[in-house]
């Protein structure tokens, strides 16, 4: 099965009709960008616990709130101390270099996310597609386990990556209608079809 028919076998599987449309909640948001994070080894259900303890949340308030009782209210996500020091550094971080989350969202690239403390390729693709709309695909160990499950073996990221992409981009004019003409869109849902899949 290539990565097209891929797509299409789980595209008919209708496994995102529960979810929002862009597969991850609250997409585009300071609450989007924090859960890339909590969720870093960890399941969803936790980050939704982390994020019902913290309410409503914003690049300020992060930076304002004390490292140990934010720690505290994401404890469920696991690793509380750490995150909660990355969470404060990345929020100081983004005002520093681009004044606001607005700025961040346009301009942010992947070398300055990937240069961030805590940030590897799976979270700052995730934000680049989640947070800041960029026609990325995001890859995960599901991803992998996958195509593996298909004869398909990679061994680095952007190898997996590049290949569904690609496949994507080959056969864009057959698909681009049910994205509405949106790439982001196609990729975001794609990843979101492969992690539902795995999770079943």
């Amino acid at each position: 099965m290539s990565g097209f028919e891929l797509y299409c076998y789980l595209r008919d599987k209708n496994l995102l009709k529960n979810s929002p449309k862009y597969w991850w909640p609250n997409v585009g948001s300071e609450w989007c960008l924090v859960t890339t994070i909590l969720t870093q080894n960890t399941k969803w259900q936790n980050v939704e616990k982390s994020m019902n303890n913290l309410g409503e949340i914003n690049l300020d308030k992060l930076m304002k709130m004390d490292t140990l009782y934010l720690s505290e209210l994401i404890a469920p996500s696991g690793f509380k101390n750490q995150k909660a020091t990355r969470l404060k550094l990345l929020a100081n971080n983004i005002i520093e270099e681009f004044g606001d989350f607005e700025n961040f969202k346009e301009n942010v690239s992947r070398e300055w996310l990937l240069n961030q403390k805590g940030i590897g390729l799976e979270s700052a693709d995730a934000i680049l597609c989640y947070v800041c709309f960029r026609e990325v695909m995001v890859v995960d160990k599901y991803t992998q386990k996958l195509l593996a499950k298909n004869g398909y073996e990679f061994f680095e990221y952007e190898d997996i990556q590049s290949y569904l992409e690609n496949e994507i981009l080959d056969n864009w004019d057959k698909i681009s209608h049910e994205n509405e003409n949106n790439l982001n869109l196609c990729f975001a849902r794609f990843h979101g079809m492969i992690v539902e899949y795995m999770k079943k």
